[in-house]
């Protein structure tokens, strides 16, 4: 049974988290409508399925990583050096508010429905904004990089989409579309692979009352599903589709707040 929750868990998770919807808030919701224990099994769990996703961003981006490396290797100023600095930059927000409030992220992980259904009314509104800007040819600047890894930071709440926060944070600031979905998918790789190495050294993947088949099962799920919601979400944003995820995350956050408060 713990394996079968795993599976949708981490279908959810593939799902959600290239998808503007908040892959962390359905989390939530899936964990507390499947009465999965909360706590440091919960946060392990997440942080794997994050993990899988984050290598499915590798797979369909393998072309745009390598040229990155290759560009990073030719040791002179390119356009892949530059894109790394860029990439370098958005991760510190995030980088300092995970270094510093760990704790106190891990709060916001335990069953806090009332604020899930607040936050994905929040990216309802990124996005319902965002559908409507202006379309652009512009890349993305250096401190545009530094405001989009602000909005990322942010959506390390439960609720707020990361891609949803940082596709609409990089399209109002006028960045092209198509390059707003690849710099976001992009950015948040090292930070994923990041938390990964930390909870490794900590210890954390290390607990006996972890059902390892569950986590492999999750594990799987979310890399598959991941792949395909990757490459369909890049379609999505070059079409300027996002108004439709905006009125599901208005849906769900209101059912999220109606049964954290009647529950």
């Amino acid at each position: 049974m713990e394996t079968i929750k795993a599976i949708i868990l981490g279908i959810i998770q593939g799902l959600t988290e290239f998808l503007p919807v908040s892959s962390s808030g359905h989390l939530e919701l899936a964990k507390e409508i499947l009465g999965m224990e909360l706590g440091e099994e919960s946060i392990l769990m997440t942080v794997t399925l994050h993990g899988a996703t984050a290598l499915s961003t590798l797979v369909v981006f393998r072309k745009e990583v390598m040229e990155i490396l290759k560009g990073l290797f030719a040791f002179k100023v390119n356009e892949e050096l530059l894109f790394s600095l860029k990439i370098i930059l958005s991760m510190v927000p995030a980088a300092f508010v995970g270094l510093f409030f760990e704790d106190e992220i891990d709060t916001f992980f335990t069953g806090n429905i009332l604020l899930v259904g607040a936050m994905l009314m929040v990216t309802g509104v990124l996005l319902f904004l965002a559908d409507r800007a202006k379309y652009t040819d512009r890349a993305v600047t250096f401190p545009q990089a530094l405001l989009i890894g602000v909005s990322q930071a942010i959506a390390i709440l439960p609720g707020i989409s990361r891609s949803g926060a940082t596709i609409s944070t990089s399209v109002l600031l006028g960045v092209d579309r198509q390059r707003a979905s690849r710099f976001s998918f992009l950015m948040v790789v090292p930070l994923i692979l990041g938390k990964m190495a930390k909870d490794l050294l900590d210890g954390e993947f290390s607990s006996s009352q972890m059902d390892m088949t569950a986590l492999l099962a999750g594990f799987i799920a979310a890399f598959i599903t991941g792949l395909w919601a990757c490459t369909w979400m890049i379609e999505v944003v070059k079409r300027s589709k996002l108004s439709w995820f905006s009125i599901y995350c208005f849906v769900v956050g209101t059912a999220a707040i109606i049964w954290s408060l009647t529950a």
